[in-house]
């Protein structure tokens, strides 16, 4: 574990029940240092102990256990109370303030007579389990159930009809803050009938601060992140190192279903679910660009082109918000379906030399193993014919197959596989424009279940 890390480690070792876990520190950070950098940090100290930490090591690992060490117990979750005593209405604000209840503005209090009209939105029993939650997989899930996840909806702001969106949302176990040093983002899309029912808005402004339904559901995610979840304390709980603007509303809007082109599914029909569903699903990444580009190229050319150039640490995988202009103007080039525009950008896609090659696959270009050997002669300014937006089937046992580091062959014959790009389509039609990001599909949910 790195130094950053101290009160991470130690209240996780806790939570398992090993108070007196033996942990040693390493400078921080390791990420992408070289390999004689991490050698100092090896012959050198503990930044914790200020032990030399090769030494502490080994003796962690070869001296016996003291009674101290052998101390067992866990770290619960703190209770509670149903119900706050009463106060002014300040005192209150500022006590959800100082408990880190929020998201940093003020929140609609949550009244008996509120929370009970939030709890009317659905057939549910207050007191049913909704699902579990953790900040990330070494902290312990949380369990909550409907009257919880109500409360926070009347905080959020949120209407006693929105209820069973973020029920939908809140069922996933997914928390909008994953505790990652990374500042990962999350976003919601939602589909169906719910989306018209509650007023969502999926044209001009539909990703901005317009519209009370996609800002209140998003802000409730959060909320839920937060109180529900558990993933509220930054250093401990959350560990983003420059945080996300993003995490504020977690970008929660509808797809504008009614200016589809003909033939485009609506994206939960693409995920399984009938047209006639009402459908939250989730995704998970960092950050998008606007683009709107005037060229003598088409769209889906400089969407391609866009694409091969993008870069985000690990990305293999990305999602395009396109605006109901540019998607009848790619539908008038061919693209009669969403899945047909992915193919042709994931397969026509190439990849930066410079963000191509690793150490493993410069060795197998160098001992003449092709198509590497022709890649390397391209030089370093070169885009190689290889799309990183395949997701390409494991090697087979006993396969002799070169592979890259990640355990992905690169061979255009295993370009059968399923590309790994989304398309939602938003907007109002005032531009002809489109957005993409790295924002990768984790799952959906059914809004319906919880009516």
């Amino acid at each position: 574990m790195t130094g950053r890390f101290v009160e991470l480690a130690s209240t996780t070792a806790y939570k398992k029940g090993i108070p007196n876990l033996r942990i040693n520190y390493t400078p921080h950070p390791i990420t992408d240092r070289p390999a004689d950098i991490c050698r100092k940090f090896l012959e050198g100290s503990d930044p914790h102990s200020g032990k030399p930490l090769v030494e502490q090591i080994v003796s962690a690992l070869t001296n016996p256990l003291s009674p101290e060490d052998k101390k067992t117990g866990f770290m619960m979750r703190d209770p509670r109370p149903r119900l706050l005593p009463p106060d002014t209405e300040d005192n209150l604000q500022q006590l959800f303030m100082d408990s880190n209840f929020t998201d940093g503005g003020p929140v609609i209090l949550p009244t008996e007579k509120r929370v009970v009209e939030m709890l009317k939105a659905t057939s549910h029993d207050p007191e049913e389990v909704v699902g579990t939650m953790r900040p990330s997989p070494p902290h312990e899930a949380w369990e909550y159930n409907v009257e919880m996840v109500a409360v926070n909806a009347v905080m959020a702001g949120a209407k006693p009809e929105y209820f069973p969106v973020i029920l939908a949302l809140a069922s996933t176990g997914t928390s909008s803050l994953f505790s990652s040093t990374s500042s990962f983002a999350r976003m919601v899309v939602v589909n169906g009938p719910v989306a018209r029912e509650i007023g969502m808005n999926p044209g001009i402004g539909a990703l901005g601060p317009f519209n009370q339904a996609n800002t209140t559901i998003g802000r409730a995610w959060t909320y839920i992140s937060k109180n529900l979840g558990g993933s509220g304390d930054p250093g401990e709980t959350y560990l983003g190192s420059q945080g996300n603007a993003l995490n504020y509303g977690n970008l929660c809007f509808p797809e504008n279903e009614e200016q589809l082109p003909k033939g485009w599914k609506p994206f939960h029909v693409q995920k399984g679910f009938k047209e006639s569903d009402s459908v939250v699903s989730l995704f998970n990444g960092w950050s998008y660009a606007n683009i709107a580009w005037y060229s003598h190229l088409t769209y889906q050319e400089i969407m391609t082109n866009w694409l091969s150039h993008f870069f985000s640490y690990g990305t293999r995988q990305a999602t395009f918000m396109i605006d109901p202009v540019t998607a009848e103007y790619l539908y008038d080039q061919g693209f009669d379906s969403k899945e047909k525009l992915a193919d042709y950008m994931a397969t026509n896609s190439t990849t930066p030399a410079w963000l191509f090659w690793n150490p493993r696959l410069v060795e197998l270009a160098e001992q003449g193993v092709e198509p590497y050997a022709s890649y390397l002669k391209l030089g370093d300014g070169a885009e190689i014919p290889q799309s990183r937006y395949i997701r390409r089937p494991p090697r087979k046992t006993g396969s002799k197959e070169p592979q890259t580091g990640s355990g992905r062959p690169f061979f255009p014959e295993t370009l059968d596989a399923q590309n790994s790009l989304e398309i939602v389509v938003v907007g109002g039609g005032t531009n002809t424009y489109w957005a993409g990001g790295d924002f990768s599909y984790m799952s959906s949910a059914s809004v319906d279940q919880w009516r």
